[in-house]
């Protein structure tokens, strides 16, 4: 399947966005309308950080599994989720870029390398879906990275 892309400019600055993302507690507090029941594990941020939610989207609701697998601060961020029973094999890539009139362009890729049959045969809902859900996450992102950060310079 084609991979679903979302984008959002934010004001702050690309180090400021990547040190949030980088703590993997921070994303139940953007994701947590279709992701719940958060549990950690490994270290707190940085390769090896892991989730493991419950992933609630077209009806249906499944375990997922997240861990960080790449990191290139203060550029990109990179996630294997696992989920379907191992069936469901995917990579969330968050790549942020510095705007020439400042700020930043933060960017989620999710690819999928594996899907059920299913995924398959619905791939355009299933697309449209998770592009629905994830343009919902960069918007309140946004959201979450204001607050993080005015709360940080305080």
């Amino acid at each position: 399947m084609k991979p679903v892309t979302v984008s959002i400019d934010v004001p702050q600055t690309p180090e400021q966005v990547y040190g949030f993302l980088d703590v993997m507690a921070h994303h139940e507090r953007f994701t947590d309308h279709y992701l719940t029941d958060w549990r950690y594990s490994g270290p707190g941020r940085g390769i090896g950080s892991c989730a493991t939610v419950t992933a609630a989207l077209g009806g249906t609701k499944t375990g997922v599994t997240i861990e960080v697998v790449e990191a290139d601060p203060p550029r990109r961020i990179v996630e294997r989720n696992v989920s379907a029973a191992g069936r469901r094999l995917a990579r969330g890539t968050y790549a942020i870029e510095p705007l020439r009139t400042g700020g930043s362009r933060v960017s989620f890729v999710y690819a999928w390398a594996r899907a059920p049959l299913a995924d398959y045969l619905l791939a355009p809902v299933v697309r449209a879906t998770m592009r629905r859900a994830n343009r919902t996450v960069m918007r309140r992102l946004a959201t979450e990275l204001d607050r993080h950060v005015s709360t940080a310079g305080s």
